[in-house]
């Protein structure tokens, strides 16, 4: 697989992570472990079954504690942050620090082996920043001292997520086999939570029922294995920069569902992280062939 092909498929995951927030809402009420337990146990249930036929697959679980630590640490660790910033924390506010992260992945990968981190990248990651701030601009209203504990969990959670993506790279030669297992180990662990903090509410409908499979399937399923194969065969760069059009396709699939409105600053915000992802990219995007 080339870096390229690598690239493309890490950017579906960005696609899919966009189609998150919609999904969530056609969820309903469902607690938010709960709901975390049950989209990551599809999740995991989708990688194993691209096992069937290959035996050798379910030697991928076989990690050091340490892969262990890095994956589950990753996809629990950043998802209960997450979501103890959206319970104590205004949720723009908490949503705007979390978005540190694609930032941070192409700071971070300046560190990894073999990377180089150019000028353009660096812009192009800070022009899906202040994109990222415009979107959010106007849904702000401030907080209270008791929004400390979730603001200060959100900035947390983003260098979680990104330290976890950069060191997927250090551990290119883990199969992405492995993330079925990380996926399963935090299906248990979030169900652990939900029994600890919150009331089981099942889906009511059938809309809902699917929103949750088609949940588990893609943005908490299939978007973690794409995302593995771009961290550790793409341009991790690109794919940090590019990572910044999440909040705002995930804002147009909203105001398409009907659940947001289009404004200026939408527009506006568009072309900043546009321009940001084309600018990261410029050295895939005017490659010869």
């Amino acid at each position: 697989m080339t870096p390229r092909t690598a690239t493309l498929i890490g950017l579906t995951a960005i696609l899919m992570w966009s189609l998150l927030s919609v999904m969530t809402v056609a969820t309903g009420k469902i607690p938010a472990f709960q709901l975390a337990a049950m989209t990551f146990a599809i999740g995991g249930l989708v990688g194993l079954l691209t096992w069937i036929g290959r035996g050798e697959a379910a030697k991928s679980l076989r990690q050091p504690l340490a892969v262990w630590t890095v994956g589950v640490g990753g996809l629990f660790g950043y998802h209960a942050l997450y979501f103890l910033a959206l319970r104590f924390a205004p949720p723009a506010e908490a949503g705007l620090l979390n978005y540190l992260w694609p930032l941070l992945i192409v700071l971070f990968s300046s560190f990894l082996p073999g990377e180089r981190l150019a000028v353009h990248h660096i812009v192009g990651a800070v022009l899906g920043l202040v994109g990222t701030v415009l979107l959010f601009a106007g849904n702000t209203s401030g907080f209270a001292p008791g929004a400390v504990p979730g603001l200060i969990a959100a900035f947390i959670a983003a260098f979680v997520w990104a330290t976890y993506s950069v060191l997927s790279r250090r551990l290119k030669a883990v199969p992405t086999d492995a993330v079925a297992g990380f996926c399963l180990a935090t299906a248990l662990l979030a169900a652990l939570m939900h029994g600890a903090l919150e009331t089981t509410v099942w889906p009511e409908t059938a809309l809902q029922w699917i929103s949750v499979i088609g949940l588990g399937i893609g943005p908490v399923g299939a978007a973690f294995y794409a995302w593995d194969i771009g961290m550790k065969r793409g341009d991790i760069r690109v794919l940090g920069a590019a990572s910044y059009a999440t909040p705002l396709l995930s804002t147009g699939f909203l105001i398409a569902a009907g659940f947001a409105k289009a404004s200026a600053n939408i527009a506006i915000a568009a072309v900043l992280i546009a321009g940001g992802g084309l600018i990261a990219a410029k050295d895939m995007v005017l490659r010869k062939r």
